[in-house]
């Protein structure tokens, strides 16, 4: 499920057309989707989504096209040691210079990027420069690390789990993800689809307040 199919079916509930979300989850990630419905579409610029959260799975020994679990393995290698994955790791902390993934959202002269890697033709991505406030390791055994990523807006964590497998000469990509947090919107407090379907929830109003 994208995160359209998601607008679509809660404009169905609500019988509300306008409805946007404060950042797209890929389609084979779960967890918290922030949408905004009617005239608090407008206040999207306005509202702090950052940081973010993210609940991690990184699977060591195979690098993919899309850089996660849903994509060709392009790339192979045996699984890095533990001190190399936490001394990558740090070397992914803080404000950092990332490459989108080639199957990304990014367009470049109004194309974007995953359309052209579909056919075959890649586009010359640029890199940006994102926050990576901290990794939270929950968890490190084998060939998979699981850990909390807090981040700014615009990090993907796909090309952090590439990158991690490149620094450590390995190869990796991400095998689940789910985020849990977005600004002080939380994934405790949100409603899955099927129960907004059965008694849609009340929504929640919000206002700009100026600043004196």
């Amino acid at each position: 499920m994208t995160s359209h199919d998601v607008v679509q079916q809660v404009r169905r509930i609500y019988g509300e057309r306008s409805i946007g979300h404060l950042g797209t989850l890929d389609p084979f990630a779960t967890g918290l989707l922030v949408l905004l419905l009617g005239r608090a579409t407008r206040l999207a610029n306005f509202l702090d989504t950052e940081p973010k959260v993210y609940e991690a799975t990184i699977t060591f020994g195979a690098e993919t096209d899309t850089d996660d679990c849903t994509g060709t393995v392009i790339r192979t290698a045996d699984p890095p040691a533990e001190a190399a994955v936490r001394s990558a790791v740090r070397s992914l902390t803080g404000t950092i210079s990332q490459l989108p993934p080639a199957y990304s959202a990014k367009s470049v002269d109004g194309t974007r990027a995953y359309d052209a890697a579909r056919r075959g033709e890649p586009l010359d991505l640029q890199a940006v420069d994102v926050t990576v406030h901290a990794w939270d390791i929950r968890e490190l055994a084998g060939n998979a690390l699981t850990a909390t990523v807090t981040c700014s807006g615009g990090t993907y964590i796909r090309a952090l789990a590439r990158d991690l497998g490149r620094l450590t000469s390995s190869a990796a990509h991400l095998n689940a993800l789910r985020r849990t947090r977005v600004g002080s919107f939380d994934v405790t407090d949100a409603a899955t689809l099927e129960e907004l379907a059965e008694a849609p929830a009340r929504v929640r109003a919000l206002r700009v307040i100026a600043d004196a």
